[in-house]
């Protein structure tokens, strides 16, 4: 019997237990911040140290190819994705590539190699882009492109630092955001994040969507179309999945997708990508060789009973089928944030009796009296989420905002709001 070794770049240990229970026998390499014991417990063995430096990774991982002969690389981290396509391309293991990977973590990147294409419905997905180093190039890039148009980190995530600007008279204060951001030293996933470069992009008008794939040696299968609920700004409130679309733009979505991918050089594995459905039909925001944030993958489980991270540790042995067409939902999910006011966190009632309704994926609070809420700047901010299910989408997202309602983040304000300081906010986790 042939057995199956593996590499795994950071993540969650969830993909680990799920590697152990197939029978694959791994190496995890892990940034001490996120190590958790029972991984070493799992793992053949397990390497402390920061991923992201290659300088640090290259020897350890040749040390640890040369002694566990693993044969296969895998990542479900952001910042994990690139290393493992350079460790993939270093070991000649075939997996995604680093020229792939880094495609789509930098925004800047993509956007210059979809105009480059020879293909006018490969360039037709994309819109005009430039790196940008202040509040004059904003404004330049606002004369010659229009308004509106958006700001945002070349390779950031979460929604973080994405603004949008409808004039000129925003440049400087919208650039000002920008040294406020690369300032901040409390931003999640700070050990791995740097904000440095940013772009001005067209903005795309339209409904948005994210798209769940995977692809089976260059055939690309969209597992589910995702509906995002983004409110007055960028950060995200909520999904829901299967999304309520026409059948033709169902199809087009597809098609687009589909185009993108193949633009791009992905051939297996997950991605998740992000889209607008213009007027002029689909085009890309940005796309990641990864499982969708957000639990994302806990609906797309629930609804059509696929395991996605399971499905990204599986494939790279063959231990799972490939599809051949899209699978059907059993039924729909949805999820909706929750939020508070910003302050310190005194209560957080009803999460335990939402949990118990029918119907309930799950209840996930973040916060616990004692933290800290700041403002509602990027997905980070949030305080938590519900995830529910329902018989058609409309269904699952009128279940999902009941359960919003249900659960309450009590905080104190700062002094800072107006309000008086010690005057607990009694803030519903509506997001």
């Amino acid at each position: 019997m042939t057995e199956h070794k593996l590499l795994v770049v950071g993540g969650r240990i969830q993909t680990l237990r799920k590697a152990a229970a197939l029978g694959i026998r791994f190496v995890l390499i892990q940034h001490k911040d996120q190590f958790v014991p029972e991984a070493a417990r799992l793992a053949e063995a397990v390497l402390i140290a920061d991923y992201t430096d290659w300088d640090v990774t290259r020897p350890l991982v040749e040390a640890a190819h040369r002694a566990y002969g693993f044969t296969r690389v895998a990542s479900i981290t952001e910042p994990g994705l690139v290393p493992a396509g350079r460790i993939s391309d270093h070991l000649g293991l075939g997996n995604t590539s680093e020229e792939v990977a880094e495609l789509l973590r930098d925004k800047y990147a993509m956007r210059r190699h979809l105009a480059a294409s020879g293909s006018p419905e490969v360039r037709a997905l994309s819109v005009a882009a430039a790196e940008v180093d202040g509040a004059e190039a904003l404004a330049a890039f606002g004369a010659e492109h229009g308004y509106p148009f958006v700001l945002k980190p070349v390779d950031a995530t979460a929604s973080l630092g994405v603004v949008r600007i409808d004039g000129p008279e925003q440049a400087a204060e919208a650039w000002a955001g920008v040294e406020a951001l690369r300032a901040r030293t409390d931003l999640q996933w700070g050990s791995f994040f740097t904000i440095g470069r940013f772009i001005a992009e067209q903005y795309i008008p339209g409904p948005e969507y994210s798209v769940e794939t995977f692809s089976f040696a260059g055939r690309h299968i969209v597992l589910a179309i995702t509906e995002k609920l983004t409110g007055d700004g960028f950060v995200e409130l909520g999904h829901a999945l299967p999304a309520r679309l026409k059948a033709a733009d169902e199809k087009a979505v597809e098609e687009a997708v589909a185009r993108f991918l193949d633009a791009v050089g992905l051939t297996d594995g997950a991605a998740h990508t992000e889209l607008r459905l213009s007027p002029s039909g689909p085009q890309i925001i940005e796309s990641h060789n990864r499982m969708g944030g957000d639990r994302i993958f806990d609906l797309l489980r629930s609804a059509y009973g696929i395991d996605l991270e399971e499905w990204i540790v599986a494939w790279q042995f063959g231990l799972v089928p490939a599809l051949t067409e899209r699978p059907a939902a059993r039924h729909a999910a949805a999820t909706r944030f929750l939020s508070a006011e910003p302050g310190t966190v005194v209560e957080v009632q009803g999460a335990e009796e939402a949990r118990a309704l029918d119907g309930v994926i799950d209840v996930e609070t973040t916060v616990r009296p004692g933290d800290t809420v700041g403002e509602l700047r990027g997905n980070w901010d949030r305080v938590g989420q519900v995830l529910a299910t329902g018989a058609d989408t409309a269904a699952a997202v009128a279940a999902a905002e009941r359960l919003t309602e249900k659960v309450t983040v009590v905080t104190t304000p700062r002094t800072d709001t107006g309000a008086p300081a010690g005057a607990p906010a009694n803030t519903a986790g509506k997001a």
